[in-house]
């Protein structure tokens, strides 16, 4: 859910690898038969499904706090682009013989709090999260593709995409702040809240989740990142952080 270029479309694989079952080969991913991997790639979608589903379900709710039937309709359709990547990810589940409802459960308890921590009390709060508090999971999620195959990585990346909210909320939050300049703290410090908690969230779930932690730390055959290339990692997430806010018209 971000504005990076699209790398390759939803539900399709790269050409010359396609998954035909549970413990089937993906051509050109020698790591596929390997358990630990396979475990950790279905928490990847197992998470990523998840997420995907309850923006789906935030971005509807908040279309109802629009300001406008125009400002309705445009975030009603970023919802639906987010349904359909969950569909995308839960189809590739079902293709690794895997349960998606099974997949996303262990994900289901600690994305809901977030969202319970995070609640947007209005329509401009609202898009403030679907961009920058979402904007920090799919850095995350992007950084960890890095480590997968690149059947699972074209997957990934076209499902974290920009879909139309950013181009929509930088719009709409620069017009608010042009409206009323005293927005802008307030929003400012919104913004500071979500990238705690979302960066908390990212850090849980890769040390509470061994199976997606071991793409990270890597394994036999498959290289993994050192603590000085983690340490890189969740500052390129801040770096990417400053860098919306900055897009907004906030102070980071």
């Amino acid at each position: 859910m971000d504005d990076h270029e699209q790398q390759g479309p939803p539900g399709e694989a790269p050409e010359g690898g396609a998954d035909q079952g549970e413990g089937s080969d993906v051509a050109g991913d020698p790591f596929f038969d390997d358990p630990t991997y396979r475990a950790a790639v279905v928490d990847l979608l197992g998470a990523l499904a998840y997420g995907e589903l309850t923006a789906f379900s935030r971005l509807a709710a908040d279309a109802e706090m629009a300001p406008n039937q125009p400002a309705r309709a445009a975030l009603a359709r970023v919802a639906v682009a987010e349904f359909h990547h969950y569909e995308a990810l839960t189809a590739r589940l079902t293709e690794m013989g895997v349960d998606p409802d099974v997949a996303m459960e262990p994900f289901i308890a600690p994305i809901d709090g977030f969202h319970d921590r995070t609640k947007p009390t209005g329509w401009l709060e609202g898009l403030v999260k679907a961009y920058v508090g979402d904007g920090i999971a799919t850095d995350f999620y992007r950084e960890i593709s890095a480590y997968v195959d690149p059947w699972t990585q074209a997957l990934v990346h076209s499902v974290v995409q920009d879909v139309g909210q950013a181009e929509f909320a930088v719009k709409a939050v620069r017009e608010a702040i042009e409206a009323d300049p005293k927005v802008a703290g307030r929003l400012a410090l919104w913004g500071r809240r979500l990238v705690g908690e979302a960066l908390s969230q990212s850090q849980r779930v890769a040390v509470e989740r061994d199976d997606l932690a071991s793409l990270l730390v890597g394994g036999n055959n498959r290289p993994g990142a050192d603590l000085a290339e983690m340490g890189r990692m969740f500052s390129r997430l801040t770096d990417e952080h400053i860098r919306r806010m900055g897009k907004l018209g906030l102070n980071p």
